[in-house]
């Protein structure tokens, strides 16, 4: 195989079965994953033409190989169609010389289990009955649907989602989440041809994401996987190149209905700990490779990381919720008391490990529309005060999130943690040293990459377990929590902020 150090490391540096891992976490770095498959059948076959130890030592290293990669990837190989036949071939080459592995019965039974259990996509084998259209959680209206246990999204899964015309109309399209943006604009043009609407409107169709700021972009026809990129409130419209710059936000994302919401009739204790439970389902459906696959983009074709990009959304909504609910509330009293409960939802969401949802509240309370309330800001106790200045110096980035990293460092699992900050580790990583040197794979930067992804395996060796009743004011919590309802364009919070208080500095 290709693969050798650009450094001379000693074998005490770096165990078998953490280099092992390092290799199956990182490959995709340097080795497409069919590339890397091919390598290690290749490898296989060689050795058998080898005899005595030599030979066999080889063929166990596969075994040892093949086990750990099945045993990592598992359910993202449905998404690898060549990936299926190399393993599928591998595995009976290895299992035709089940005879010469007889002190590694165990490992034989594992990879005849993970072959088994693997849902490998191979073309000539019988179609698999159709897949449950799934929903997007930013799509959650109906609470039977809101209230479900979120599952991990693969590329082939499918979904329903709406794509607008510039008049604001619009047609439902069943599309997979990885489909292309032609594909998109071929599902949306078939609609439009069985429709009533007016001929030649599907003529040279463009794709474009228009957000509630009214900022618009232009996506282009080769670009997959975009409907987990889209921001909280951006649609997809549908038009013509001459009909771009015309494009509006859809009128119900600048619609503004001050008053009473869920959060002020909700405790702190039921929301934090809804926050806590809905994040690690999400935290939970991320695949660890998706953490590599997004920072390195991988080699692999197309990158998976729809269940990463959704959570990072999830954290973004979550931040603009606080934001929203803020400036939504006009009477200056409620609003301080309403400072204090997200306070109060912080803390609890810290002594619940829920760096997650932690972090957000505090950005959102960081927002700068919100901030410059001085008038609300000094009705809060000064309690409060302080605890908020303590979880904005946790916060603070300064000196390489220091703060945090200890604080993180002395928790236990189950631990959500601020995913954005292990997404900039792993860029430091990649910008900080080159994958390749003198066409040799540079191991020590595999090793710090692989390092950083079995944290987040850490982190979740664990179950989360809360004390959450279930009784129909729980459900309604649940509810509200799982489908906030959010301002994300910062010009309309700060006229909001402006409105409430013209004069605060």
């Amino acid at each position: 195989m290709m693969l050798r150090p650009s450094y001379s490391l000693s074998q005490e540096s770096f165990p078998i079965d953490i280099l092992l891992d390092d290799i199956v976490l990182t490959h995709s770095l340097f080795l497409p994953t069919e590339k890397f498959l091919q390598e290690l059948h290749q490898y296989f076959v060689r050795a058998g033409g080898m005899e005595g130890p030599e030979g066999l030592g080889r063929k166990q290293a596969c075994l040892a190989m093949l086990l750990h990669f099945l045993d990592t990837y598992q359910g993202l190989l449905q998404e690898e169609e060549g990936a299926g036949h190399i393993i599928k071939d591998l595995y009976l080459l290895i299992m035709k010389d089940e005879s010469l592995y007889q002190g590694l019965r165990e490992d034989t039974l594992r990879l005849h289990q993970l072959v088994e259990t693997v849902e490998l996509k191979i073309p000539e084998e019988s179609q698999p009955p159709s897949k449950q259209v799934k929903p997007l959680f930013r799509h959650f209206r109906r609470i039977d649907s809101c209230l479900q246990t979120r599952v991990a999204f693969r590329g082939s899964d499918e979904i329903f989602c709406r794509v607008y015309m510039p008049d604001h109309s619009y047609v439902t399209i069943r599309s997979r989440l990885s489909a292309s943006v032609q594909d998109i604009l071929g599902s949306v043009t078939e609609k439009l041809q069985y429709s009533e609407e007016p001929a030649g409107r599907e003529d040279s169709l463009i794709l474009v994401a228009v957000a509630s700021s009214g900022e618009k972009v232009l996506l282009q026809p080769t670009e997959d996987c975009v409907f987990t990129t889209l921001g909280i409130n951006s649609h997809l419209f549908a038009c013509t190149r001459d009909s771009y710059e015309a494009l509006v936000p859809l009128p119900e994302e600048i619609q503004v209905s001050p008053g009473d919401t869920e959060i002020h009739r909700v405790e702190p204790e039921d929301v934090a700990n809804h926050l806590t439970a809905f994040h690690w389902e999400l935290f939970r459906c991320v695949h660890e490779l998706e953490f590599v696959d997004y920072v390195f983009h991988g080699e692999r074709g197309r990158r998976e990381t729809a269940n990463l990009e959704l959570l990072l959304q999830r954290c973004s909504e979550v931040t603009h919720w606080v934001a929203t609910e803020v400036l939504l509330c006009e009477a200056p009293g409620k609003r301080a008391q309403l400072l204090k409960k997200f306070i109060k939802i912080a803390a609890l969401c810290k002594q619940n490990q829920d760096l997650l949802s932690f972090y957000a509240v505090v950005m959102g309370l960081d927002n700068a529309a919100v901030s410059r309330l001085r008038l609300t800001w000094e009705k809060l106790p000064g309690k409060f005060k302080n605890l908020f200045r303590k979880f904005e110096n946790l916060t603070d980035p300064c000196r390489n999130h220091k703060s945090y990293r200890e604080v993180i460092s002395k928790m236990k699992p189950p631990v959500i943690p601020f995913v954005p900050l292990i997404l900039k580790d792993l860029t430091f990583l990649h910008e900080g040293s080159k994958t390749l040197v003198d066409g040799l794979v540079n191991i020590e930067k595999l090793h710090s990459v692989a390092e950083k992804v079995r944290t987040i395996r850490k982190y979740r060796s664990r179950p989360l377990c809360l004390d959450m009743e279930a009784s129909p004011h729980h459900l309604q919590t649940k509810a509200y929590v799982r489908q906030f309802q959010v301002i994300d364009n910062q010009n309309l919070l700060f006229e909001l902020s402006y409105k409430l208080e013209a004069n605060s500095q």
